[in-house]
């Protein structure tokens, strides 16, 4: 950095500028087998997302003090020292004792009032984890930390025509639930389709009694970003066990995909991506199938579709 430039920034009156703080939040979902319905088929998947419940802050404000009790994405403040990303690593363990886990950043959200302290530049972050792998428990800054089951519905579509195009408005009822607690929350995202350009934005509809900030609005622009890349990546083998079978693999990908996906197109699509092995499924009820593990060597080449089932 030049002379004049660290000259202006050593001489220019800070106070003098409107400050900022720059936060971190992480959506860290999970699946787990969901109820046995069938006892002759394997049980469809459940996706589920890690909430904490935080401790008061004894510098909230009156304002801030609204939103304690409620439950959250496990997140916090950057420090001046450290980077964005070392803020989601460090803010991570000290809430839900979750570490070494990949994540990637997911979106940067310019609120304005979110925290009601000041303004608040928030960056979230997205990661799949199998659960078994982890023991979360509650850290120094977190009253509470549990699994919740995690779903998002369309309750409202309102299409209207433009001059250039159309505006889609879709309103999202968010659930999350466990045996104990349910909270409802609503997200509206519109699309701008003008010509060739589409823009859309997540709106966050303001439930007193649901989860903490907007944070429902992270949680469905995450489900959405989720459903793209399970197309496209190997993203859905971060939920899975070192092996593993077709059928249970699938179920994954569904509950990823919020669609049921058609047999053959789906081992399409994976066979490259696996590595057969030479052992069967053992201590399970149903006939023994042979057992995958995920090949880290895998390319991706043709981009070849799901035959997805019932697509709308």
């Amino acid at each position: 950095m030049s002379d004049a430039k660290n000259g202006f920034f050593r001489d220019c009156d800070k106070s003098a500028y409107i400050q900022s703080s720059n936060t971190v939040d992480m959506v860290i979902f999970s699946a787990i087998d969901g109820e046995d319905k069938d006892p002759r088929r394997l049980p469809d998947k459940v996706l589920q997302i890690l909430l904490v419940k935080k401790k008061k802050d004894p510098l909230s404000t009156k304002e801030s003090e609204s939103q304690q009790g409620k439950w959250a994405l496990p997140g916090g403040f950057v420090n001046y020292e450290e980077s964005i990303d070392e803020a989601a690593v460090r803010e991570l363990k000290a809430e839900t004792n979750l570490e070494n886990v990949y994540m990637e950043q997911l979106y940067t959200w310019g609120r304005v009032y979110p925290d009601l302290r000041r303004r608040v530049i928030s960056t979230s972050y997205m990661a799949l984890v199998d659960r078994e792998k982890f023991i979360v428990k509650s850290g120094e800054d977190a009253e509470d930390v549990r699994w919740f089951n995690v779903s998002s519905k369309v309750i409202e579509k309102i299409k209207s025509p433009t001059a250039n195009g159309y505006i889609l408005e879709k309103t999202f009822e968010i659930i999350v639930e466990n045996e104990e607690i349910t909270i409802k929350d609503h997200v509206m995202v519109k699309t701008i389709v003008e010509g060739h350009i589409s823009k859309t934005e997540n709106t966050y509809i303001e439930n007193k009694n649901g989860l903490a900030f907007d944070h429902a609005k992270v949680i469905q622009y995450a489900l959405d970003r989720m459903k793209n890349k399970v197309m496209y990546t190997d993203i859905a083998f971060s939920l899975m066990p070192e092996l593993f079978t077709l059928t249970e693999l699938q179920k994954v990908y569904e509950v990823l995909y919020s669609r049921e996906l058609a047999d053959a197109y789906f081992r399409k699509k994976v066979k490259r991506m696996l590595t057969k092995t030479t052992l069967l499924s053992e201590g399970k009820r149903f006939r023994p199938s042979k057992l995958y593990r995920f090949n880290p060597k895998w390319t991706e080449k043709d981009d070849e579709e799901f035959c997805v089932k019932n697509d709308e």
